[in-house]
C-alpha cells in the first residue's frame, strides 16, 4: 500500500502555480499526508515583497501569501481544499535546487511536488536546477505539467502511463504506477521507447522493417517478463525513436492524466531525457 506521509511543496513567489498547489491539496487529502509548503527567498522575490532578514523574514507566512494570491487570481476553491489540512509553512534561505533536497531531507518527505511555471522557478529551477533536483535527491518528483494553459483545478487520475527503461529502476517506477492506479482507481499502460528504426539514405529516411521486428520483438518479451515479475495486466505500448517526443505522442494516445518515470538511480534514456521528457509531455510526471 502507497504510503505518503509527508509532501514537500516547493512555491514560488509571486506567481504562484496554483495549479499545483491544488494537486498537493488533492494528494494531502487521500492519503492524510501533511504538506510542507516552503518558499526559497532570491532577489526576484525580495523584491517582490518577501522580507530579507529580522522579525519580518521569520513572520512572513508562505500559506498566507499562496493563499493571496489564490483571491488575486478569483480562485475560489484553494482555501477550501487546503481547509482542514496540516500545513507547514517554512521560508529560507539558500541555493533554490540544493535547499530543496536539504529540506526534503531533513524533513523526510516522500513526495516532492514542484510547479514547472512561475517568475522566480522559471529562472532558478527550470533546466539545470530542476535537473539538480533531480539528479540529487532520493525522494520521488512530481513536476506538474510544462504547459501554462491548463486550468487550475485539482487532481483527477484516470490513465496512467509508466515509462520503463529494461534497467533496475523500472521495479520502483511500475511499483508506484501500479499503487497509483490502484489507489485513484485509473487504468496503468506501461511503454516502451526503442532505438530508432529509420535509417538515412537517397531520397530521405526509411524504415527498416527487420530491425523494427527484431526491437519490438525484444521490448514485448522484456515487457512480458516485468508484468510477471511485478503481478500486472496493464497494457502495453512500445515505440520507437526520440524519447520525449514518442513519450508525449503515448500520452496523448492513452490520453493519461500522469506520466511515471523510472529516471532514477542510475543510467538510461529516461534519466538522460528526464528534464526534456517533462518539458515534452502535456501532464505531470512523476520521476521515480
Amino acid at each position: 500500500m502507497l504510503k505518503i506521509q509527508r509532501i514537500l511543496l516547493p512555491v514560488d513567489f509571486p506567481n504562484t502555480s496554483l495549479r499545483v498547489v491544488h494537486q498537493a491539496a488533492t494528494f494531502a487529502r487521500h492519503f492524510r499526508a501533511e504538506i510542507v509548503m516552503m518558499h526559497v527567498a532570491t532577489a526576484q522575490s525580495h523584491a517582490a515583497g518577501v522580507p530579507e532578514d529580522g522579525p519580518e523574514f521569520d513572520r512572513w507566512n508562505v500559506l498566507a501569501e499562496v493563499l493571496g494570491e489564490a483571491k488575486k487570481n478569483l480562485d475560489q476553491n484553494l482555501a477550501t481544499e487546503l481547509d482542514g489540512l496540516t500545513i507547514h509553512s517554512l521560508l529560507v534561505k539558500g541555493d533554490p535546487a540544493r535547499t530543496i533536497v536539504d529540506v526534503a531531507q531533513q524533513e523526510k518527505a516522500d513526495l516532492i511536488m514542484m510547479p514547472s511555471h512561475g517568475y522566480t522557478f522559471n529562472r532558478f529551477l527550470l533546466g539545470s536546477e530542476t535537473a539538480k533536483v533531480l539528479n540529487t535527491t532520493e525522494c520521488p518528483v512530481w513536476t506538474d505539467a510544462h504547459i501554462a494553459e491548463l486550468p487550475t483545478v485539482g487532481l483527477t487520475l484516470r490513465q496512467i502511463l509508466c515509462a520503463v527503461d529494461f534497467k533496475p529502476q523500472d521495479q520502483g517506477a511500475v511499483s508506484w504506477a501500479m499503487q497509483m492506479a490502484a489507489e485513484f482507481g485509473a487504468k496503468l499502460t506501461l511503454v516502451h521507447v526503442t532505438s530508432s528504426v529509420e535509417l538515412w539514405g537517397p531520397g530521405g529516411s526509411y524504415v527498416v522493417p527487420k530491425l523494427r521486428a527484431e526491437l519490438v520483438g525484444d521490448a514485448s518479451e522484456q515487457l512480458a517478463k516485468l508484468k510477471k515479475e511485478m503481478g500486472t495486466d496493464a497494457a502495453v505500448l512500445i515505440g520507437s525513436g526520440d524519447v520525449p517526443k514518442v513519450l508525449r505522442e503515448a500520452v496523448k494516445q492513452t490520453k493519461a492524466d500522469l506520466l511515471v518515470s523510472g529516471s532514477r538511480p542510475y543510467g538510461g534514456h529516461l534519466r538522460t531525457h528526464g528534464y526534456a521528457i517533462i518539458t515534452a509531455v502535456p501532464v505531470s510526471v512523476l520521476s521515480v
